[in-house]
């Protein structure tokens, strides 16, 4: 096998190549999330990269492209093909009409819902935060994607969050330029008209952000609904996949709370996530005998003003890509299952 010295040690030139692909692994990775609307999918996406990559590392040829823009032209192929299979994952609010907040809960049959990206998928694979645009990330950015179709949305990535030059853009999607600025011009109006523009909007820092959301959670332990009513914004939004219902307005998110708090009761544990470059939010652990079962993950929207939206999962796969233990004890430990 030929190898190529290195150091103080002989190293082959494949593994010279998984050093050179590497480093690129945390921002495909987010690439494929903002793809595909799915930590799990994207994740299956990028080892299937790597691994075509590796296949057809002889093929490869710098003085065509960048290492960078042919590792995105593999994931974007596997992404693509990943779409006509899975299509899009919207959340309630952009699939169905605004429910009563005292209505039934219904159950969305069949729909694969966007999912939150944990923080610490990010934080493993780039500590110092440097290469991803983690406000690209937002949950409501990810979810107004889905809006788009899976070109649209590749184009719209590739130049307005990645800053790919639209010759780049062309040869990763395998088209022309004229057909990336067309994509590119119908993913912009899109983006437009579901209310959601690239630009990043003012939004408080990290830390005020989680203190808001430090208040929300001592208010919900106290089952104190006028608490976090104060807490939110007048539009506030709250959904729930993969239940169809979600509403809006602060009296209807009080209504709904009274309900939760009767129906639930009133005794809870949380514990503090992050996602979603840096939405802070917890999971909500249900007094069920002697111990707390996991309920739900709740990510949080926040502004100047307060809470503007309450993402809700409830999903055994999203509680595993968090990491999140099914049972705790009295003291917030895990319980093993038996």
């Amino acid at each position: 096998m030929a190898a190529v010295e290195m150091g103080r040690g002989v190293i082959t030139r494949e593994e010279g190549f998984d050093r050179r692909i590497e480093p690129f692994r945390t921002e495909l990775l987010a690439y494929c999330y903002r793809m595909l609307g799915s930590a799990h999918d994207a994740e299956d996406v990028v080892q299937d990269t790597y691994l075509r990559a590796w296949r057809a590392r002889e093929q490869y040829d710098d003085t065509r492209s960048s290492l960078r823009t042919w590792l995105y032209r593999i994931a974007t192929n596997a992404c693509l093909t990943a779409l006509e299979v899975r299509g899009r994952r919207p959340l309630p609010s952009g699939l169905v009409a605004a429910s009563d907040p005292l209505g039934p809960l219904v159950q969305g049959e069949h729909v694969a819902w966007l999912q939150p990206l944990p923080d610490s998928v990010l934080d493993a694979g780039d500590p110092a935060g440097a290469v991803i645009d983690r406000g690209s990330l937002r949950l409501a950015f990810a979810a107004a994607l889905q809006h788009l179709s899976a070109r649209q949305r590749g184009a719209l990535i590739l130049r307005d969050v990645l800053s790919f030059s639209g010759s780049e853009t062309a040869e990763i999607l395998g088209t022309t330029v004229v057909s990336v600025n067309s994509s590119l011009q119908r993913a912009r109006t899109r983006m437009k008209e579901v209310g959601v523009r690239r630009e990043r909007v003012s939004e408080p820092s990290a830390a005020e952000q989680r203190a808001w959301v430090e208040r929300y959670m001592k208010a919900f332990v106290l089952a104190d609904v006028e608490g976090l009513k104060r807490l939110l914004t007048e539009d506030v939004l709250m959904e729930m996949p993969p239940m169809l219902n979600w509403f809006s307005g602060r009296s209807n998110y009080g209504l709904f709370m009274e309900w939760v708090f009767g129906a639930a009761g009133k005794d809870w544990l949380l514990k503090e996530v992050a996602a979603n470059g840096g939405q802070p939010g917890f999971a909500a652990y249900q007094r069920v005998g002697d111990g707390y079962d996991l309920h739900t993950l709740q990510i949080f929207t926040v502004t100047d003003e307060g809470i503007s939206r309450n993402s809700v999962f409830q999903d055994s796969n999203v509680y595993a890509t968090f990491g999140l233990a099914a049972r705790l004890d009295d003291q917030g430990r895990a319980i093993a299952e038996a």
